[in-house]
């Protein structure tokens, strides 16, 4: 246990919020006899990172993701088991713990509003107290990295989505973290910067042996970054394993896109068409089913090209979502 980065045992965190029914008359019972109800937002989890690793972090809203990074990050106390963070316990808030640790929220901001970026950052270097030539070397790294130097004399609030997003993620590592919590951090950016911060995640864990714990709703972000991922589902846990594991243990179905010579033959007795254009025809075939499928097709038919392919994972992780699968 020593040797891990993040350890998570039997995590939990449970809400007590209010319940009551429409109305007036409602409204004014529930002042006197308030009733509540305890939601389990996350419930036992355990899984171990690894120094270095990067982790996907995969659930459907509600699943218990952000929960489970505040606890994590310290910003919630759990309402049991245990969690460990560089071997510090996160809710204690330790100077040596925060000045290790970032959370990067893709929804939330931490930069100033009214003020120039460079501003902001200065902001955080006199929080996180670090020595002016420190600051320096970081930030330049930075800047180069993100390609940050027409942006620090802008005010946040001129800034794109796109833009700001880049200068969170910098302001959120100036202090050179060894544990990165990203909840969401290309959430609402265009396909570019969505590449461009997914590189600069890949650099940074590359250069610096950075943990990296990422929740995304992008595929591309978890194919890209990820080799392991975790997924949960109302605040239980699902999945810990490779990502290639997941696909080969959850998805039902293969792909079979094969290339015809002579065009537009109807081949719905194979497996169930997806697409179909100018000779070229993509079948859904049962994964048990796919090799004799395939030999069918091959002596069957006028085949110029054929491949198989895994489902998209995010067919994958819906099937899972879904409990269709025992």
């Amino acid at each position: 246990m020593a040797n891990h980065a993040v350890v998570v045992d039997h995590l939990c965190k449970t809400y007590v919020v209010p319940v009551r029914e429409g109305g007036v008359r409602a409204a004014v019972r529930s002042l006197v006899r308030r009733q509540t109800r305890s939601v389990r937002a996350v419930d036992a989890i355990s899984f171990a990172v690894e120094p270095g690793e990067i982790i996907g972090f995969l659930g459907p809203n509600g699943a218990g993701k952000t929960t489970t990074l505040k606890m994590l990050s310290g910003l919630l106390y759990p309402s049991g088991g245990h969690v460990r963070v560089l071997g510090h316990t996160p809710f204690r808030r330790e100077r040596d713990f925060l000045r290790q640790i970032t959370l990067v929220m893709g929804n939330r901001h931490q930069l100033v509003w009214d003020i120039p970026v460079l501003d902001s950052f200065e902001r955080n270097r006199a929080i996180y107290r670090l020595e002016p030539g420190a600051y320096r070397s970081v930030l330049d790294e930075l800047i180069d990295l993100l390609e940050l130097d027409e942006l620090l004399a802008v005010p946040v609030r001129n800034l794109s989505l796109g833009e700001r997003m880049k200068c969170e993620v910098a302001a959120a590592l100036l202090h050179r973290p060894q544990v990165l919590f990203l909840d969401e951090p290309t959430i609402g950016l265009d396909l570019t910067m969505q590449r461009r911060i997914r590189a600069f995640v890949r650099e940074y864990n590359l250069r610096y042996g950075a943990t990296v714990l990422l929740t995304s709703h992008y595929m591309a972000d978890v194919e890209a970054l990820c080799r392991r991922v975790v997924v949960i589902h109302h605040g239980r846990l699902l999945f810990d394993g490779d990502l290639d594991e997941l696909v080969q243990r959850f998805a039902l179905d293969k792909t079979i896109v094969v290339e015809l010579a002579d065009g537009g033959c109807d081949l719905e007795s194979y497996g169930r068409v997806l697409e179909s254009a100018e000779g070229r025809v993509k079948l859904c075939v049962p994964k048990a089913e796919t090799a004799a499928v395939t030999g069918r097709l091959l002596s069957e038919q006028a085949v110029l090209d054929l491949t198989v392919e895994d489902p998209p994972i995010e067919d994958v992780i819906e099937q899972v979502f879904a409990g269709e699968l025992a």
